[in-house]
């Protein structure tokens, strides 16, 4: 990251300079964090039935063999 910084008379950093695109990215990685922590509290689907729903899925989706 190339960032550059502000400073004052006594030579304290008060600013950060961020390219644009650095930007972006770092407010997209906060969006993503922000839903991550929205959802912390939230029941999960165990691996077995994600597995068993993948696999009639599949079964009902195949196409019919002769």
């Amino acid at each position: 990251m190339s960032t550059q910084f502000l400073t004052d008379t006594k030579g304290r950093k008060i600013a950060a300079v961020v390219p644009i695109e650095e930007y972006a990215e770092l407010m997209e990685d906060l969006e993503d964090l922000a839903k991550i922590a929205n959802q912390r509290d939230e029941k999960g689907i165990p691996y077995e039935e994600v597995i068993k729903g993948l696999k009639l899925r599949l079964a009902k989706d195949a196409p019919l063999r002769n």
